[in-house]
């Protein structure tokens, strides 16, 4: 895998505990391939037990780049994904080495920017956000917010809105009333 890494520079040094390691001990990975797993399915747990044993650094991500040589690996992958859930590992999958070698350039590549990069991008406007709440209603369309938003003016006046109020609506029809007046009187969260 290291003859793929291309686009960062590589140094090696004894030891260290895990196989990888980038930033100022920021991050640490582990690699694995499927088919050594079969073959050693204890080396995971015994590699994740020394990361964690070492208290000399304290990793703030800790990852296992698991490399999917075999083609009946389901198995494999949820005792794979159980030691690193338990473990407070996160599982990255690659199906090539040049996947696994991109993964390892990006982690390097991305290691002193800040988590804004990769969060949710949340919208500060009203209508996205109704387009997101209300299209999410099976045959509401973007048309359809527009109109019953010019029509009530607001989320609430909306969702207090009977059933001729809403029917009233142009190209809003008597499937799509029925759907709205559900959704509106269902209970927000399950019992």
């Amino acid at each position: 895998m290291l003859k793929a890494v291309r686009n960062v520079g590589l140094e090696f040094r004894d030891g260290l505990i895990p196989d990888y390691v980038m930033g100022e001990n920021s991050l640490c990975v582990l690699f694995l391939s499927v088919r050594y797993h079969l073959l050693h399915n204890s080396y995971l747990d015994e590699r994740v037990q020394s990361v964690r044993k070492d208290d000399s650094t304290h990793y703030k991500t800790k990852l296992v780049l698991c490399f999917v040589d075999v083609d009946d690996n389901e198995v494999a992958l949820r005792e794979i994904n159980r030691v690193t859930l338990l473990s407070d590992f996160t599982l990255v999958l690659a199906w090539s080495w040049l996947e696994a070698a991109r993964y390892l350039e990006t982690f390097k590549a991305y290691e002193h920017k800040s988590a804004t990069l990769i969060k949710e991008k949340v919208e500060a406007d009203f209508l996205p956000k109704a387009n997101d709440v209300l299209t999410s209603i099976r045959s509401v369309n973007k048309t359809d917010v527009v109109t019953l938003l010019s029509t009530f003016g607001t989320i609430k006046r909306l969702m207090n809105a009977s059933m001729e109020e809403l029917s009233l609506c142009p190209g809003v029809g008597a499937q799509k009333v029925r759907r709205l007046l559900e959704t509106f009187q269902e209970p927000f969260t399950k019992q």
